[in-house]
């Protein structure tokens, strides 16, 4: 199943491999045999990226699920506050083989949506998560807010978010990409207990960070 926040880029893959086929049948027998193999990969890498698997959110309650695959590169204290107290720093790496279909990771109603411009720091330098071009997003159900962040990378240059604010939404459900590779930044308020380390890799939707 490919996601259809991928489908203009792969139709303009597809069409770009067609016309390389095309073309490859001017040149002699091994070139075109090396264009169509570079074609054919190129496609298949586009469509494999924006694969978008079926995902079923936990039934525990109380519960904070990943809103990206990859891995867990940072668990720390963070300086910014929520309720007016240190927060958590919880940071999910994506590389270019993960699933980049992001999810939400509780239900409740949209209260922040902010978009940032910024630099395309490698997504696991430290300075991209305060200086790269960024989608910050708020969501609180009335009991606890969870902030977090679309953070574009090196390759990724193009954030995805469906999100309006004050929309009601649902834990697992799709809200958007990053597409080729970035990080998900999130912020846990002081009544979360996290329950994931560095290192560990997470499902988008799935994988439980925390319990509140």
């Amino acid at each position: 199943m490919v996601t259809s926040y991928g489908y203009s880029t792969v139709i303009k893959v597809l069409l770009l491999c067609m016309a390389l086929s095309a073309a490859a049948m001017i040149f002699p027998s091994g070139i075109q045999i090396t264009i169509l193999f570079t074609a054919f990969t190129a496609l298949l890498f586009t469509i494999y990226f924006f694969r978008d698997p079926k995902r079923k959110a936990p039934d525990e309650k109380r519960v904070i699920v990943a809103p990206a695959d990859g891995k867990i590169l940072l668990v720390q204290k963070h300086t910014e506050n929520v309720a007016g107290k240190p927060s958590t720093l919880v940071s999910i790496f994506m590389s270019p083989f993960n699933v980049h279909v992001n999810r939400i990771p509780l239900s409740g109603k949209v209260t922040q949506l902010r978009y940032r411009s910024g630099q395309f720091l490698m997504a696991f330098d430290p300075r991209s998560m305060e200086s790269n071009e960024k989608m910050e997003i708020g969501i609180n159900n009335g009991e606890i807010e969870v902030r977090f962040s679309q953070v574009s990378g090196f390759l990724a240059r193009r954030i995805v978010c469906q999100l309006q604010k004050g929309e009601s939404v649902t834990i697992g459900k799709r809200f958007g990409m990053i597409k080729f590779g970035s990080r998900v930044d999130l912020i846990l308020p002081p009544s979360a207990t996290v329950l994931v380390q560095p290192g560990q890799k997470t499902r988008a939707g799935e994988t439980i960070l925390a319990s509140y």
